[in-house]
């Protein structure tokens, strides 16, 4: 069977990788031009089509039946070619964001639903969120609600971002102060990259059930590859694949003492995993174009520190890398943000009569004893799991891929 994704301009996707674990299809990207696309819908070499931006409802006209959906909606993401060559669409989208929605186990009846944004993904939610049993207010720009009117909706209880405000490349921004909402039950965000918006960091930070985007990629897919193939594919495969490829798309972040072992572990980890390896010293060193204890004695330690948090705001915002951080990194609370919102972070345990101290500043100006009894509990409320590097680093990082099921 014949499969793929057509849309405009594609660049990475991660449907590709997505539907290589939910069944035994090719699955190729179409790019295709607008006024190519009737051709490639009625003529192309496909089976079952996904479609994405801009085409969505452009290939509506092609299709000889519509689900009520997406007749509904007017707009189709998922094409199968039938045996007898018609073509019947539907929007796998709203299936998907069903089962977003569920995974936070939240009676949707009656509660009050505010929906950031009108564009299709808007209008595939709202039809959802009405299904569940919400009453739907729509904020935009530009409407009969907009943002100016929030004052006016303080007791909505579920909150759903369908912009792409805080979607990488321009991480650090959300569509909302979560403030605003003190009765707010369930906060829910279509981005899926980074794996944590500010707008799911600041429901976590709240202790708000949240769910990013990347189950609803993932659920959209199942159901589709449904469509394609005939077969169910159970909860348990759905969340098999959403954990595995959210494990592909996510940062491993070592943090831990100066010397630990951050470096060593982080070069087999990433030769293990196939990854690129980025040395946050080595990072800084190259933009303040220095060594670390010469820009300490030029700029304070103030200085290197918020040269620190600008290299860790940029490489948290990447993907599938393994990043060394260097050990005074908990230092500052933002860096959390910028660490964790596309990572797991890993606390590196040593011996402390193990680490060295030779070209490092403030460990030799304090002592690794006192240092450490510093920093231990910032380490401890940083990291997602904590790893012993006592042993050799080889094992070190076998017990490391073994925590993160990989």
């Amino acid at each position: 069977m014949r499969c793929g994704l057509l849309g405009r301009k594609l660049g990475h996707s991660y449907s590709p990788a997505i539907h290589k674990q939910l069944g035994s299809y090719s699955y190729e990207l179409y790019e295709r031009e607008p006024e190519d696309v009737e051709g490639f819908v009625k003529l192309g070499p496909w089976d079952g089509c996904n479609v994405t931006i801009p085409y969505k409802k452009e290939v509506v006209p092609f299709c000889t039946e519509l689900s009520p959906l997406a007749q509904e909606l007017g707009s189709v993401n998922t094409l199968v070619r039938r045996p007898d060559g018609t073509i019947y669409g539907d929007n796998t989208d709203a299936a998907g964001f069903e089962a977003m929605a569920k995974r936070l186990r939240l009676d949707y009846t009656g509660k009050k639903a505010l929906v950031f944004g009108s564009g299709g993904a808007s209008v595939t939610v709202q039809a959802v969120l009405r299904h569940l049993g919400c009453s739907v207010i729509v904020v935009s720009r530009k409407g009969d609600v907009t943002y100016d009117d929030l004052a006016d909706h303080r007791d909505a209880q579920v909150l759903v971002n369908t912009t792409p405000v805080g979607m990488y490349p321009n991480n650090g921004e959300s569509v909302v102060d979560l403030s605003a909402f003190p009765k707010a039950e369930a906060v829910l965000d279509v981005v899926y990259n980074p794996a944590r918006t500010k707008l799911i960091l600041d429901a976590q930070q709240r202790g708000i059930p949240c769910e990013s985007g990347l189950y609803m990629l993932v659920a959209q897919a199942a159901r589709a590859s449904e469509l394609w193939t005939g077969k169910k594919i159970p909860t348990e495969k759905l969340d098999a694949v959403h954990r595995a490829i959210g494990a592909s798309m996510e940062n491993i972040i070592l943090i831990g003492m100066p010397g630990c072992g951050k470096s060593t572990v982080g070069f087999k980890l990433a030769r293990a995993l196939g990854r690129w390896l980025v040395d946050a010293d080595q990072e800084l060193v190259k933009r303040a174009g220095m060594e670390i204890p010469q820009y300490m004695e030029r700029h304070g330690e103030e200085g290197f520190r918020q040269l620190e948090s600008k290299v860790l705001r940029d490489l948290g915002k990447e993907s599938g890398l393994v990043i060394a951080t260097g050990g005074g990194c908990v230092t500052r609370q933002e860096n959390y943000r910028s660490l964790h919102q596309n990572g797991t972070i890993v606390w590196l345990r040593r011996d402390l009569q193990e680490l060295p101290t030779d070209g490092r500043p403030i460990s030799q100006k304090l002592g690794v004893q006192k240092l450490y009894e510093q920093r231990k509990p910032l380490y401890k409320a940083f990291s997602d799991m904590i790893v012993d590097n006592d042993i050799s680093p080889d094992d070190t990082v076998e017990k490391v891929l073994k925590q993160l099921q990989i």
